[in-house]
């Protein structure tokens, strides 16, 4: 062996292990400037990006619980459950109302045409020219319905079921809010992870080429670096799409105006343990919301079919008017069509009691009869397939979160031995016992291993959000 070629290769070659490996050894995590450039260069330089306009302050920071927070004041469809349920509780309040008597008060003026000859008017149900009414009315139907409080129960039904359904709502928008947010923290890992790559691979690049030039290096291995190189700058740029792409997802969810002046708290490492099975079991047979939505369903269903019963009964209805009907607007006077018995009083009561009782309707109430049977019918096949739903989703969801968390503890160590191959990698090339062909492989499955560690995470908490549709927080 020729000592005067290989020593100063050795040198150079000591050299270039010493700048990749300190490029080998950075954390992913975090922004820096970079961009594109064409090969040779220092300096990567950004493809510019079309931004919307957005607050000119300092961004704000969101956390997870904020953005769930913000996303429930500005999701239309979350919303929209929650007026359901609110006008359910209206409904109630009105249910109940109906079996209590209503006071009502009227005022009329009858003015009827005189015959010319006598002081009544020509219309026999009124007693003279003038009458005036002023009547305190108290209502009471006390129908069977009304006694057993079918419709009250009814609209109690219906407020549960949708509660139940706002619930639904809230559980499947933390997912769409926990999927965006995980998304950007994702597409910041790994942007930060093909900026860090770029600019390894260009430092790659260069030392290859300096090598050439010194007649050290063969021009394969520039090839290979300068191939790798544009690679990592064509990836770098797709990730900053992406990571633009992704906050863009997020802010429609969060703010009332398109606003991208914000930042997140990058938390991925620090999703909540998942519980053992029985605990979880138990969780969704109290807490889930689909299985309350059929409950409230089937009770609903019950009541209707009590309600078209109870039609074939007879409905009594009582009103008691309190007040006067009298030709003059006084406590006591004259009747135009008794004058001679002097002056009365004219205060005083009188009940209407009015009994229904149904006779023939044509098959009427009969029919809608059945159809509320129907109906009672349906509401237990479904309430059954909820049930059966509900535990397969819940041992499906379960197994998907055992797979993510065993992917995030695998992946992690994959990462460390992936950054530990390259340092090992960058050795050998330094004692010219490794291709460069090896230092691309291994630059490729550190980038690959990191990225697949972030996908990982954000598979494991997305996992968690939708076991937890199933059986609320835990």
């Amino acid at each position: 062996m020729d000592f005067s070629v290989a020593v100063p290769r050795l040198v150079v070659l000591l050299a270039i292990s010493s700048v990749l490996l300190s490029q080998a050894s950075a954390q992913s995590a975090g922004f820096l400037s970079a961009s594109q450039t064409q090969p040779g260069s220092s300096v990567i330089e950004e493809a510019p990006l079309v931004q919307p306009p957005g607050d000119s302050a300092a961004p704000l920071t969101v956390t997870l619980q904020d953005a769930l927070a913000r996303a429930q004041k500005n999701n239309a469809d979350f919303l929209a459950a929650v007026s359901d349920a609110r006008s359910a509780r209206e409904d109630v309040v009105q249910a109940r109302a109906t079996r209590l008597p209503t006071i009502s008060g009227t005022s009329q003026y009858l003015g009827t045409q005189g015959d010319g000859k006598l002081a009544t008017g020509r219309y026999v149900t009124n007693d003279g020219v003038h009458v005036y009414r002023e009547w305190g009315v108290l209502h009471q139907d006390l129908s069977p319905g009304v006694f057993m409080g079918t419709a009250s129960s009814r609209a109690s039904a219906a407020e549960a079921l949708a509660k139940a359904k706002a619930e639904i709502a809230l559980r499947g928008l933390a997912v769409t809010v926990t999927k965006n947010y995980d998304a950007l923290i994702v597409a910041q890992r790994k942007y930060a992870t093909a900026q860090q790559a770029a600019e390894e691979t260009q430092h790659f690049y260069d030392i290859t080429q300096d090598g050439e030039r010194a007649g050290q290096s063969a021009h394969s291995d520039v090839v290979k670096a300068e191939i790798q190189y544009e690679q990592q700058v064509q990836a770098f740029d797709e990730a900053k799409l992406a990571m633009e792409d992704a906050r863009l997802d997020l802010a429609v969810l969060l703010f009332p105006a398109l606003n991208e002046n914000f930042s997140v708290v990058d938390d991925l490492d620090s999703a909540p343990a998942l519980p053992p099975f029985t605990e979880v079991q138990t969780l969704a047979g109290k807490e889930n919301p689909d299985l309350r939505v059929a409950l409230a369903g089937g009770k609903e269903a019950d009541l209707d079919v009590t309600a078209a019963r109870t039609a074939f009964l007879p409905s009594l209805m009582v009103d008691v008017d309190y007040g006067i009907e009298a030709n003059a607007f006084a406590l006591r006077s004259r009747t135009a069509a008794f004058p001679d018995a002097g002056v009365v009083p004219n205060l005083g009561y009188f009940v209407t009691a009015s009994l229904n009782i149904p006779v023939w309707d044509w098959g009427t109430l009969r029919s809608k009869l059945h159809q509320a049977e129907y109906r009672r019918e349906q509401a237990r096949v479904a309430l059954s397939q909820t049930q059966r739903e509900l535990l397969s989703n819940l041992y499906a969801s379960y197994n998907e979160a055992l797979v993510a968390r065993a992917g995030v503890d695998r992946l992690r160590e994959i990462a460390g031995n992936a950054a530990e191959s390259l340092r090992l990698v960058n050795l050998r090339y330094t004692g010219g016992e490794s291709p460069a062909q090896e230092v691309v492989d291994a630059q490729n499955t550190l980038i690959t291993a990191r990225n697949a560690y972030a996908d990982a995470l954000a598979r494991y908490r997305v996992a968690l959000a939708t076991l937890q549709t199933l059986t609320g927080s835990f």
